[in-house]
């Protein structure tokens, strides 16, 4: 909705990458904005609340299909252990009417536990190879 209505400018804002606990309510498909998700890692041990901006996005069009990608993110851990289990992906460019709002999310781990990445360690959200998620149907330009 919010791709098609303009508030998302696809190939011009900022998207970023936010870690939340196995606790978060991320995966709760109602919400629409950043605000409304709960327990994101504290701002500490190398990780800043908010999550950080997306290197490298693109967004292409092919043949009526259009793919939102990026390079790699990296985090890594100072001082402590970042504790995570979903990435969540926003943008962080619109205010009004909604600010934030969400792209998607990735569980980051399939067991119910959180992912630790202790002191002096990376985790990599690491795209898939696809792109981080296509749209398909319409008219071409």
């Amino acid at each position: 909705e919010y791709m098609s209505d303009g508030l998302m400018d696809m190939d011009g804002d900022t998207f970023n990458v936010a870690l939340f606990l196995s606790t978060s309510n991320c995966e709760t498909l109602t919400h629409d904005d950043y605000g409304d998700l709960t327990n994101e890692h504290a701002n500490q041990y190398g990780y800043v609340t908010g999550g950080q901006a997306l290197d490298s996005v693109t967004w292409n069009e092919s043949s009526g299909t259009s793919t939102l990608d990026s390079a790699n993110e990296v985090f890594t851990a100072s001082g402590g252990s970042i504790v995570c289990r979903f990435a969540v992906i926003y943008d962080d460019t619109p205010t009004t009417p909604v600010a934030d709002p969400l792209v998607c999310y990735s569980l980051l781990d399939d067991t119910p536990l959180d992912v630790t990445v202790t002191d002096g360690n990376t985790l990599t959200i690491a795209m898939h190879t696809s792109g981080i998620m296509t749209v398909s149907g319409g008219q071409t330009a």
